[in-house]
C-alpha cells in the first residue's frame, strides 16, 4: 500500500535504451551545472558591500567630537613659524595647538612638516595653518604647500569601499603664489563601515572646493594662511558588509540542477524522437 504513494516509479533497465546524443547531452549537462555551481559557490564565500543612506548622528558616543588627521608639507616655511589655530561656533578658539602634534624640519631646516592629530567639536568651524601663533611674524612667509593627508575618524581601508575618506591627499600647490592664502572648504559627511561580525567603524568622507587669494591684515601686511573651513552633512552613509545566505545558496543550487535536467531532458527526448521518426521515413522508403 506505502508503495502506491511512490512518485519517483523506476523504469526497469531492459525497458531503457543509451544513446550516443544522450551520452553527450548528459556531458555537456554535467559540465554546465559544475561551472554553474562554482559560480554560486564562489558568490556564496565573497561578500558584497551594501550602502544606504539616512538622516542621523552615527556616533552619539563620541561626545560631540571628531577626530582629526592631518600631515602637510610647507618646504619654504621654518617650523618655528608654522602653527595650528582651531576655531568653531562653539566659541572655541585656540592659537598655536601643539597638543598630539610634531613637526619635522625639511630642506635643512628651511621647510617643515607638519604631522597632527586632533578633535573639533561637529558644528561649523574652521582650522588653518598660518603663523598667527609666532613670536614674530616673518616678512614674507611662504605659504606653498603639498597635503599629505586630511582625513576624519577612524581608517576605513577596503577593497569594496571607494570613498573620499582623504580627499585632499596628494594636493599639491607649490606653483601657487607663495604669498596667497588658500582655502579648502570642507563638506564633512559621516559614515559607518560594519563587517560581517557586526562591528562598525565611524568615520568621515568629504567633498572639497578650493580657492587662493591674497589677504592683508589692518596694518596692510600680508598674512597667509592655510584655512580648512568645515561643516557637517545631516545625512549619514553607511555600508554594510554582507554574505550571501545559506538558504538562498541552497535553493539556488536545487534551481540550477533541476533546470538543467529537466531542459536536457527535453532536448534529448526532442532528438531521439526525431531520431526514431527519420528512421522510420528512411525504412519506408527502402520498402
Amino acid at each position: 500500500m506505502l508503495k502506491m504513494l511512490d512518485i519517483y516509479r523506476k523504469v526497469p533497465k531492459d525497458l531503457t535504451q543509451p544513446t550516443y546524443t544522450g551520452a553527450f547531452i548528459s556531458i555537456c549537462c554535467c559540465v554546465f551545472m559544475l561551472f554553474l555551481f562554482l559560480s554560486e559557490l564562489t558568490g556564496f564565500i565573497a561578500t558584497e558591500i551594501v550602502n544606504e543612506l539616512y538622516v542621523d548622528d552615527p556616533d552619539k558616543d563620541s561626545g560631540g567630537k571628531i577626530d582629526v588627521s592631518v600631515n602637510i608639507s610647507l618646504p619654504n616655511l621654518h617650523c618655528d613659524l608654522v602653527g595650528l589655530d582651531i576655531q568653531d561656533e562653539m566659541g572655541r578658539h585656540e592659537v598655536g595647538h601643539i597638543e598630539n602634534s610634531m613637526k619635522v624640519p625639511l630642506n635643512n631646516g628651511y621647510g617643515c612638516r607638519f604631522e597632527g592629530e586632533f578633535s573639533i567639536n561637529k558644528v561649523p568651524g574652521n582650522f588653518h595653518i598660518s603663523t598667527h601663533g609666532a613670536t614674530a611674524q616673518p616678512q614674507n612667509p611662504d605659504m606653498t604647500h603639498i597635503i599629505h593627508k586630511l582625513a576624519f575618524g577612524e581608517s576605513v581601508q577596503v577593497q569594496n569601499v571607494q570613498g573620499a575618506f582623504n580627499a585632499l591627499g596628494g594636493a599639491n600647490r607649490m606653483e601657487s603664489n607663495a604669498l596667497a592664502s588658500h582655502d579648502y572648504i570642507l563638506k564633512i559627511v559621516p559614515t559607518v563601515y560594519e563587517d560581517l561580525s557586526g562591528r562598525k567603524r565611524f568615520s568621515y568622507q568629504y567633498t572639497v572646493a578650493n580657492k587662493e587669494y591674497v589677504a592683508y591684515s589692518h596694518t596692510g601686511r600680508i598674512i597667509p594662511a592655510i584655512w580648512f573651513r568645515y561643516d557637517l552633512s545631516p545625512i549619514t552613509v553607511k555600508y554594510t558588509e554582507r554574505r550571501q545566505p545559506f538558504y538562498r545558496f541552497i535553493t539556488t543550487i536545487c534551481g540550477i540542477i533541476g533546470g538543467t535536467f529537466t531542459v536536457a531532458g527535453i532536448i534529448d527526448s526532442c532528438i531521439f524522437t526525431a531520431s526514431e521518426a527519420w528512421k522510420k521515413i528512411q525504412l519506408g522508403k527502402l520498402s
